[in-house]
């Protein structure tokens, strides 16, 4: 009995799948990084976030705070240390190569061309189809940026910093190119640092070192 005891004590907690309503769920999320010489670096620590279908989220933080990494793992482009990670209701971590969201699915020539054409035209940039990328403004090649993800018609749309390096009427042109993506019942999930660009956002989450400071509905959807 003691020893049957012992083993209860060490199992994992059971966590609880997410209703079919959350698109993405993380649960005691942390990502540690070894720096050597025993020494770790914690960029989350233990970080819970649910985000809905079809919501409109702005990750927001300093430098250093976590934004991006929380950004990597959502995105399927690293995994955690520790945590769970569920995806459209699947856990990312029992998925396959060929189940993961972000790979190349062999595609035919014919539907790609197709697809691609359609991803241009949801970002007005059809007439630009045949000019190469130097011939592009800064906010056209953002716009090219966007029709790439459109390609394989996801349900979630991850940007990081999706303004960067644009002036103010392009940056807000962006911006209202994502409004228009959020109502077509895309779920947009955005880092920035700027609170203005967040504030296009339904919902914004803070991060600080490493863990959620904050998270609330920005002033135009209280």
């Amino acid at each position: 009995m003691a020893t049957q005891m012992a083993e209860l004590t060490t199992m994992e907690p059971i966590s609880t799948r997410p209703a079919t309503s959350t698109i993405i769920k993380v649960e005691d999320l942390w990502k540690t990084y070894d720096m050597g010489s025993e020494q770790q670096v914690h960029a989350l620590r233990g970080v819970n976030i649910e985000i809905k279908r079809n919501e409109y989220v702005a990750i927001m933080g300093p430098s250093g705070s976590g934004k991006s990494t929380l950004m990597n793992l959502i995105g399927c482009l690293d995994s955690p240390s520790k945590g769970n990670y569920w995806l459209n209701g699947h856990v990312v971590s029992e998925l396959d190569d060929d189940e993961l969201p972000l790979i190349y699915n062999g595609t035919a020539s014919e539907e790609r061309i197709r697809r691609a054409k359609d991803a241009l035209r949801k970002v007005d940039l059809e007439p630009r189809m045949m000019h190469k990328p130097n011939e592009l403004s800064g906010g056209q090649r953002q716009r090219v940026a966007i029709a790439r993800a459109l390609v394989n018609n996801p349900s979630i749309i991850l940007a990081d910093e999706p303004t960067g390096n644009l002036d103010s009427q392009t940056g807000n042109e962006i911006m209202g190119l994502f409004d228009h993506l959020h109502s077509q019942g895309n779920t947009i999930v955005l880092v920035t640092h700027e609170k203005d660009i967040a504030e296009y956002a339904h919902r914004v989450i803070y991060i600080r070192d490493g863990i959620i400071a904050d998270d609330r509905k920005t002033g135009r959807h209280a």
